[in-house]
């Protein structure tokens, strides 16, 4: 749905050359046309409009003075900066341009009537006189002469074996004799000039010729290949013209056809065959096809005809059309009428082959013309609703126009047709954003047609519906009234036949002023005109377009484009440079457009589509080259965009990687647009969505979520982009337009969740106006049904980075609990029955389904049918309530409910069988109310209610409820139902103690006796866990004896000393077996040196002193030494062996051998897959042996655990299990202080001075070993782990992969724990001064 836009024309007038031209040829590279005529040759510059070089084939003989010589050929030979000229007389001659002289290469006798050269400039072919073909290398060397007419086939001949005769088939109304029938053939046409045409193929391995049989007198195209062998011959076509065209494709072979009643462009396959068609728009001999071009890249095809002499003194004219094909339908989008008389006839015509839509016209008064097209789509550029979102697509004489708002119709359909007297060349909308479905039409005769939209009940005859009406469905549309037709006036209307396009970049500003943008024909500049219409009240269906002003800008403007909003028009100049048209001001100024740093913008590259846009505050242009290098302002922010729109806020745009983005301008910035275009990981969903192959924008649809995007083929799809659907149901929500957004959401799968996260606290003041909009009990419930905790506003649907869409959050609770109460009271308050199933869903929808009011609701139903019609019986109720919670589910609830009446009406409409339900049903009814809810309880699995119904049906049911208490361990619940001073109280007590008992939790039991008074198994209970204290108090409870005391004293100091709590057991000895002298023992075994002296000292036994607390004493500090000395020594072979670890294990990274990468990084790089494996590898190295323990006991586990970090020199994780032994010798000796500082003072109040400072010493010896060697073993490398990936330039591939790998295998938790070093505490007072 694009059409073919003019943005540029280069002219030169009166080009000083001698005779009348007759061929030329481009020199890409130089940019000069070489033009011959029948007395030689001349070069000129168009740009510069001077002429280069000329050569006179007269002086030299090659060419007739009288002037009857022809020029049959002339090409730029590149590689040998020459041209090669031919001659009719037979001449082929090479003129170099770096030295100026002329070479007959070669010359043929009979004459020359074609010379055409293969695309690569390998090969020449001759079409002699003789009637015969020569083919010569480059540098003129002859390969191989053939006769241009072959009675053979070729070696593609087609195959056949009998099969599908002509004879065997159905000939219908001409009976069989058509089958014998000899085929008649047909002269070539009147005005065929007979001489072959010749056309390569794009490649180069094939050429097409067209030849006038002489047998048959009819025109025939044979293809031969590169080696020239004839590979086939055209099946005869009636009317066959001479023009021939390869597509440089290389697919079709395009060639004319005169039918009885049209003219058709005809295409032939490779083997001969015709292979589709299409009608050229004029009658029967009306006009003549003189050539036919393929444009570069197979896209346009550009069709020469000249008007037939039908009548006397008629005006002829040769026109050139441009052709192109979408969907299988060819469009005329380009039509261009020249005289065929004087200066303006046409002589040749050729596209250039660099620039594929760059058509050279060369006209018989010397006159050279350069038109520049590109493809655009005329879309209308409305934002509000009132926009129809119109594409307007340009065909022949007339204009499609397709209406994306109503109807989605593939293209070459459309929604209407506009039909015009001649071929339409422009399509422009009307740039008023509320009269923007207002077009303007620029036809080939420079005519004006405005159609403009409007409520007028008549039709227009110029207006034929398309798929909207005929005999299909009829839509009601508003299709546009012809309001008038303008006829351009110009100043020199010898300008309008020399250059048919003169106006270019037409654009509908005001409702009556027109742009339009002309260039000079001397000099480069361009003009600027403001068509404004003049008064006329003669006629009004015609009107007349003068030229009220003009502005001329230095330049060659190849780009308009204008802003509805804000009335800007951007200028865009052939060198990039971008201005600003004042096009208001009384003096019409142009200026640079500036950026928001105050620098004048320029495009590097010049844009073939340019559209205004605000970026943030700033008004922006934005660019996209033919290369796909999409530019805003002079930055290049992509170069894979295919195609781009405005629309509104938004920026969308298509890019060779197959997707459509889509970017918010109204909070943007140049850095987040490159940086959302740069990668198609895009974090926001919104953005970016996948497309078809090749997809190019075509329009969107104002104040909706439809984005058309149109496929290479040419067929239509409509997608619904996320970010375009989101916004526009944001819209809708923050004007309370429930039911609008609703749709949207349901009709595009959008979670519905959003219609009340959007903005809470406004959806809760705003239910009653959802539900009246909504106004569907199913479209209620469908919302109730989607609802769920999540916030989609900060998971699925996360708003635009500095939106502001949460401006107030909703009050604290469950969302769910909040909207399903807000909604029901809000719909009971409207029509209780109306929307009984809705309220029905707001209770099951519930964070805690209350199906017990709703069961209650069905009920009350059933009893009481209200006289609502809207209302809903209760069987429709409950069958409704079977499709939102399980059967099974619902008829427990209902039975939970103790209401035999609800549960039988659940119970019929479900699936269960009778004979399931009755007889319970039948023996609960039998039963005492508070022990039939006990037994429904229980089926129901509520203990809970179940032993509190059970508990008020008597003491005789007592035992029953005790045995579900014990089951079910439903002690605290149960101790609530009975007084403390029962008997059933005790019992449970009691039950409860032993089960704590069984689950070994002694002193919870043993509290739990004490408290109930079973003080025998409380003693039991304390004596088990340790708990003296108690255990004591329970015996006093008892009234022990003295001897059962002592007793019980020994016993607990016993499990006292077990458990190392030497003070406590001495306590228990000395106060109640009254046994002080094992106290103190128990005391000096503890070391509890001052306690022991306390006690001697109480009982004034001093003979202890000597006799056991000296010995105990001296005994303890040779054992501290002996301990130090061996942490001492083991604390320093550990930190040696660490730091040679450390030494090898740097030595191997270096080397590439480190163990601890998987594979000694042989490889050059590592693959996803052995990084995945790695960790399992490493951790396999010492667990293999060891597999089999993860099923056994926990014991196994930690005992495997301690095995993996081994001090073995040379395992794996050697120095893992080094750190945590000199780890363990440090929380050792930290823990001896106290120990130390005690043991020293008694040995000071004993006078072992020497013993005291010896231990002082060496312990403060370990200390300072210890202190000193933490920086040094717990290093800052080690704590990192060297974890984080080596970066920077000096790092190579592997190097960063293998700090990754180690990144990615890095040790478990546990382990990292290692490397944070232990703490000492300095603060520790253990030192004892006096013994310095």
């Amino acid at each position: 749905m694009r059409n073919l836009k003019l943005f540029r024309t280069l002219e030169f007038r009166d080009i000083q050359g001698p005779g009348k031209p007759q061929c030329f040829s481009l020199r890409t590279e130089q940019g000069t046309v070489l033009i011959g005529s029948e007395h030689g040759l001349i070069e000129v510059d168009p740009v510069s409009r001077e002429v280069k070089n000329e050569v006179s084939l007269v002086a030299e003989g090659f060419l007739p003075e009288d002037g009857s010589g022809r020029i049959v050929g002339v090409q730029d030979l590149l590689d040998q900066e020459s041209v090669c000229v031919a001659t009719a007389s037979g001449d082929v001659i090479v003129f170099s341009l770096s030295t100026q002289q002329l070479e007959c290469v070669g010359s043929v006798a009979s004459g020359i009537s074609v010379m055409s050269w293969s695309p690569d400039q390998e090969l020449v072919l001759l079409a002699t006189g003789q009637q015969t073909l020569i083919m010569m290398t480059k540098d003129f060397e002859p390969i191989m002469e053939q006769q241009i007419h072959q009675d053979d086939f070729g070696e593609s001949k087609f195959i056949t074996v009998g099969w599908g005769r002509k004879e065997t088939q159905f000939h219908g109304s001409e009976g069989r004799q058509a089958a014998f029938q000899m085929q008649m053939h047909e002269s070539a046409l009147p005005w065929d000039d007979r001489r072959p045409q010749v056309t390569w193929r794009g490649d180069g391995q094939f050429f097409a010729v067209s030849v006038v049989c002489p047998e048959t007198g009819a025109r025939k195209v044979r293809v031969w290949n590169r080696e020239f062998a004839l590979q086939s011959t055209s099946e005869p076509v009636a009317g066959l013209g001479p023009a021939l065209a390869w597509k440089p494709s290389g697919s079709l072979i395009a060639s004319t056809q005169d039918k009885p009643n049209q003219q058709d462009i005809v295409f032939f396959e490779k083997n001969g065959l015709l292979h589709g068609h299409f009608t050229l728009p004029f009658l029967k001999d009306e006009v003549k096809v003189n050539d036919l071009l393929w444009n570069a890249d197979s896209s346009v095809l550009a069709v020469w005809l000249e008007d037939l002499q039908r009548e006397e003194n008629s005006i002829l004219k040769t026109y050139v059309q441009l052709w192109t094909v979408g969907n299988y339908h060819w469009y005329l989008k380009q039509s261009l009428s020249f005289s065929t008389c004087g200066k303006s006839k046409l002589v040749s015509l050729m596209w250039d082959p660099v620039t594929p839509y760059r058509l050279h016209v060369l006209c018989q008064g010397w006159h050279y013309l350069a038109y520049d097209w590109h493809w655009t789509t005329e879309r209308s550029v409305g934002d509000n609703s009132s926009d129809l979102s119109n594409v307007a697509v340009i065909d022949g004489n007339g204009v499609l126009v397709t209406v994306f708002r109503q109807t989605v119709v593939p293209p070459p359909m459309c929604t209407y047709k506009l039909l015009f007297p001649h071929p339409v060349n422009q399509v422009t909308f009307f740039a008023h954003p509320q009269k923007s479905n207002d077009l303007a039409v620029l036809d080939a005769s420079n005519q004006i047609s405005v159609y403009k939209c409007g409520d007028c009940p008549s039709t227009d005859p110029t207006v034929k519906l398309g798929a909207m009406g005929g005999s299909g469905f009829k839509v009601s549309l508003r299709t546009p009234q012809l309001e008038k037709r303008y006829k351009i006036q110009f100043e020199n209307n010898e300008d309008e036949d020399v250059n048919p396009l003169k106006l270019g970049l037409l654009t509908w500003i005001e409702e009556d002023l027109f742009l339009a943008v002309s260039h000079s024909e001397s000099s480069p500049r361009s003009v600027i005109h403001h068509l404004t219409a003049a008064s006329s009240e003669m006629d009004e269906e015609h009107g007349q377009l003068n030229v009220s002003s003009s502005a001329t800008v230095d330049g060659v403007i190849i780009g308009l484009c204008c802003n509805s909003k804000t009335k800007s028009v951007a200028l865009q100049l052939a060198d990039g440079q971008i201005f600003k048209y004042l096009w208001e001001s009384p003096s019409l100024a142009v200026k640079p457009w500036k950026n928001s740093g105050g620098f004048p913008v320029r495009f590097p590259y010049p844009c073939t589509q340019t559209e205004l846009a605000m970026i943030g505050e700033e008004e922006c242009v934005l660019g996209l080259t033919d290369r796909c290098r999409f530019f805003i302002n002079d930055i290049e922010v992509a170069s894979n965009v295919t195609s781009f729109a405005v629309y509104d806020e938004f920026l969308l745009l298509t890019t060779h990687s197959h997707t459509c983005q889509c970017f918010c301008l109204r909070d943007a910035s140049f850095k987040t647009l490159q940086a959302g275009l740069s990668s198609n990981h895009v974090s926001n969903g919104e953005v970016l969505r996948k497309v078809e192959r090749g997809s190019r924008i075509v329009t969107v649809v104002p104040q909706d979520t439809k984005l058309v995007l149109q496929m290479p083929r040419g067929n239509l799809e409509v997608v619904h982009h996320r970010a375009l659907v989101l916004a526009q149901i944001r819209k809708w929500l923050d004007k309370l337009m429930f039911k609008e957004a609703f749709e949207c959401m349901r009709k595009l799968r959008i979670n519905l969740n959003l219609i009340y996260d959007h903005n809470p606290k406004v959806f809760l003041e705003n239910v009653e106006t959802f539900i009246k909009q909504i106004d569907s009990v199913n479209h209620i419930n469908l919302f109730f049904t989607e609802l769920k905790e999540e916030d989609v506003t900060k998971t699925m649907y996360p708003p635009p980075v500095t939106s502001s869409v949460h401006l107030s959050r909703g009050p604290d609770g469950k969302k769910l609990d909040l909207v399903c109460d807000a909604l029901r009271a809000v719909m009971e308050s409207i029509n209780p029955h109306k929307y009984c199933l809705s309220i029905l869903t707001s209770h099951v929808k519930k964070t805690t389904p209350e199906l017990e009011i709703v069961l209650q609701k069905v009920h009350e139903l059933q009893g009481n049918a209200p006289s609502d019609p809207d209302a809903v019986s209760a069987e429709e109720a409950l069958k409704y309530l079977l499709l939102l919670v399980d059967v099974n589910e619902l008829y427990d609830h209902s039975l939970g409910t103790y209401d035999f009446d609800l549960v039988l009406m659940v119970a019929e409409k479900s699936q269960k069988d009778p004979k399931e339900y009755l007889p319970f049903l039948n023996t609960l009814k039998k039963m005492e109310t508070n022990y039939q809810r006990f037994t429904i309880d229980k089926y129901l699995k509520r203990y809970e209610k179940a032993i509190g119904h059970l508990s008020k049906c008597g003491p005789e049911y007592f035992p029953e409820c005790l045995n579900l208490i014990k089951d079910k361990n439903l002690y605290n619940e149960a101790l609530k139902l009975y007084s403390p001073s029962s008997q059933q109280y005790q019992d449970i007590s009691v039950a409860y103690g032993e089960h704590l008992m069984q689950e070994h939790m002694y002193e919870p039991a043993g509290l739990m006796f004490a408290r109930c008074g079973a003080h025998e198994k409380a003693l039991s209970a304390f004596l088990t866990c340790g708990n003296w204290k108690q255990a004591l108090c329970v015996a006093a409870q008892l009234h022990f004896t003295e001897d059962q005391l002592a007793g019980l004293g020994r016993t607990l100091a016993g499990k006292l000393v077990e458990q190392r709590k030497h003070i406590d057991a001495a306590m228990v000895l000395e106060q109640y077996a009254q046994d002080y002298e094992e106290a103190v023992l128990l005391l000096l075994e503890g070391a509890a040196w001052e306690e022991a002296l306390r006690l001697v000292y109480k009982y004034n036994r001093l003979d202890i002193i000597e006799t056991n607390v000296k010995p105990s004493i001296l005994e303890a500090q040779k054992n501290y030494m002996a301990f130090l000395d061996s942490q001492t020594a083991t604390f320093s072979h550990h930190k040696k062996r660490l730091l040679v670890v450390r030494e090898l294990k740097e030595q191997a990274q270096q080397a590439g051998l480190d163990d601890e990468v998987p594979h000694g990084q042989e490889s050059d790089l590592f693959s996803e897959t052995s990084s995945v494996v790695s960790g399992s590898e490493m951790s396999a190295r010492y667990s293999h042996s060891n597999s089999r323990i993860s099923a056994r006991s926990s014991k196994n586990r930690r005992k495997a655990e301690r095995k993996k970090h081994s001090l073995k020199e040379g395992s794996p994780l050697e120095h893992l299990a080094l750190l945590e032994a000199l780890s363990e010798v440090v929380q050792n000796t930290e823990n001896l202080k106290d120990e130390i500082y005690h043991i020293l003072k008694v040995l000071f109040l004993f006078e072992f001075d020497e013993q005291g400072r010896e231990l002082q010493k060496a312990f403060e010896d370990t200390l300072q070993l210890i202190e000193g060697s933490l920086p040094e073993i717990w290093t800052l490398t080690s704590q990192q782990n060297s974890a984080t990936p080596v970066l920077g330039p000096n790092s190579t591939a592997n190097s960063i992969m293998a700090s990754y790998q180690q990144q990615k295998t890095s040790l478990p938790v546990l382990d990292a724990e290692l490397f944070i070093p232990p703490k000492i505490n300095k603060r520790t007072q253990w030192k004892l001064s006096l013994l310095d």
